[in-house]
């Protein structure tokens, strides 16, 4: 049985040892850079908002974005590919120590969608050299006037006679668009109308047709309002044309907003540390404060939430690099790994803050400024709203109609994944299939919670065949969100049952984790059933779907003695 510690990444007793010598190298000499560096120095360059320039000169220095983030058709070393395990293992490290850092990263990421999945090997190559240079990337896609919503972009490209463009219009909330290398623009033709007019192409911020106006958020993050001014774009700048250009921007948000679930784990793993250290050491009315029952519940609740996102967001990268044009899975899990991680994230910081209460605010600990960044991660690449319609959409073949797909194994392997930037066009979601999920709630039906929360997930079946929303309601979005909640429970708690099989996880602390689950689906089933326009099947089934967590309080003591035991368990040195 693993302990609590060993659960959590833990910067003291870290050995990234299930990957290769180079990948752990890097990981671990991130970890070092940042150990080295001193919590006080970590909290004021936060505070202060200082330029990422000694991070980026380290990530230069040991090639870890160019290793990281090179596909191996691109890669001028044998380290170097895509891996989005190795990925994974880096957003929970810069998040662990700070999400200005892993902005920095994210939106190179971004900038490299478009690039990666680009046919021009002329702006490949570059790119690649940029990187092996210690440049960083930027995406220019959303717009002040129109946000995400490309259909509307005003970035216009007027032809100029010799085969390339002059490109005029401003991007709004455009991450290193102060520093990139290489940005990657979105924009439409002035002489093609439609989706045919639509093109990406790669400009370069220290260009002098590059305007950079400002800085819109007040962070070490520089997100930038930037205008082109008759910016030259020549032939080899051009990365897409086209419908292919509406396709690569979303694809490049399928893989970027893979990252945020990673990064939301690695905050709330430092925030852990510090709010149960406090609360064991804090004494009230004569006891510690962990002595009061709420105490900890509230802490075993954070601690068993956040161990269900690592389970997840785990199992979740093995779809995604397992993903093929027969295999699109991850369509679903991607979306899942953005809302839910994300938002589960955020009920672990509430709840670990009701606990430390005003010492959340303090200047000298992390928690204050992973109270503030644990926001913003459910919002960044859609919404929660924009990401849980997306969700439904796959609800009724996942739930109804599964098929049979060979196993998807534990991809830790080093191999570089290609899938990602040959996803091909972005529609037909409603014919993705499904493996049975019945099949990971079987394997633990004699887990009581599990059990529980099984009856509930058959009673959503039961809700699509016979209470569904007709044609009216699925034009109230509001009445969905309810829905998709249900199901994206669902879907959590099954990808959480599969990773723990194939990691053994123990089964008391399954239960304690699924006791939380059975709670929330029963909240999200009132919220149904209190809906406006719930019909009064809906508003009966709702009431019908509400479960009591099977209660077992010698299994919840020990599950406590876990979380008790992160206290000390680490401490970034000063």
């Amino acid at each position: 049985m693993a302990d609590s510690a060993s659960l959590l990444f833990n910067p003291r007793t870290y050995d990234p040892g299930h990957f290769d010598p180079e990948t752990r190298r890097l990981l671990r000499a991130t970890v070092d850079w940042f150990e080295a560096r001193g919590k006080r120095r970590l909290i004021e360059d936060y505070r202060s908002r200082a330029w990422l320039g000694d991070f980026l000169d380290f990530a230069a220095q040991e090639g870890l974005f160019a290793t990281f983030l090179t596909p191996a058709s691109a890669a001028g070393k044998d380290d170097q590919r895509w891996d989005t395990a190795r990925i994974a293992a880096l957003n929970e490290i810069f998040g662990f120590y700070g999400l200005d850092y892993w902005y920095a990263w994210q939106v190179t990421i971004l900038g490299l969608g478009p690039v990666w999945q680009s046919d021009n090997a002329e702006a490949r190559a570059r790119a690649a050299e940029l990187l092996a240079q210690g440049e960083v990337f930027a995406f220019g896609l959303s717009e002040k006037t129109h946000g995400a919503d490309i259909y509307s972009t005003d970035m216009l490209l007027t032809p100029d006679g010799e085969g390339g463009f002059r490109a005029s219009g401003a991007k709004y909330y455009i991450g290193n668009g102060n520093a990139a290398g290489l940005v990657s623009v979105f924009g439409r033709r002035t002489d093609v109308e439609g989706p045919d007019g639509y093109v990406f192409f790669a400009a370069d911020s220290r260009h002098e047709a590059y305007r950079l106006v400002k800085n819109v958020v007040d962070s070490s993050k520089y997100v930038s309002e930037f205008r082109l001014a008759d910016y030259p774009v020549a032939p080899a700048d051009i990365l897409h044309t086209g419908r292919a250009a509406f396709d690569a921007a979303l694809n490049t948000v399928n893989v970027g907003k893979f990252n945020l679930c990673t990064a939301s784990i690695g905050i709330c793993e430092h925030a852990m540390y510090e709010a149960v250290t406090h609360a064991s050491n804090r004494m009230l009315y004569g006891r510690p404060v962990t002595a009061f029952p709420h105490v900890r519940r509230e802490l075993t609740d954070a601690y068993v939430r956040l161990v269900g996102m690592k389970l997840f967001s785990d199992r979740a990268v093995d779809y995604f690099r397992s993903a093929g044009p027969d295999d699109r899975r991850y369509l679903l899990f991607n979306p899942m790994t953005k809302m839910k991680v994300t938002t589960e994230g955020e009920k672990v910081i509430d709840l670990m803050w009701d606990v430390i209460a005003a010492k959340g605010f303090e200047k000298d600990n992390y928690f204050a400024q992973a109270a503030v960044e644990i926001r913003g991660l459910p919002k960044l690449e859609g919404t929660v709203h924009v990401n849980l319609a997306l969700i439904l959409k796959f609800m009724r073949n996942h739930l109804l109609n599964p098929v049979d797909y060979p196993a998807v194994p534990t991809r830790l392997d080093a191999a570089d994944d290609t899938f990602l930037f040959q996803q091909g066009p972005a529609r037909g979601l409603g014919s993705v299939r499904f493996h049975d999920w019945r099949t990971a709630f079987d394997a633990y039906a004699e887990v009581p919670n599990v059990a529980r929360f099984r009856e509930q997930a058959d009673a959503l079946c039961t809700f699509v065949e016979t209470a569904a929303p007709d044609e009216e309601q699925s034009r109230d979005l509001d009445l969905l969100l309810a829905v998709g909640q249900l199901f994206a429970l669902v879907v959590h708690g099954q990808l959480i049952l599969e990773q723990a099989r194939l990691t053994g996880l123990d089964e008391e602390l399954l239960d304690e984790l699924f006791a939380v689950l059975v709670r929330d689906f029963s909240a999200h089933a009132v919220e149904l059933h209190g809906k406006d326009s719930a019909t009064e099947d809906q508003q009966s089934w709702a009431l019908g779907a509400v479960r009591r967590p099977v209660v077992d309080a010698a299994r919840s003591a020990r599950i406590w003695e876990r979380v008790e035991a992160l206290s000390g368990a680490y401490e970034m040195a000063q």
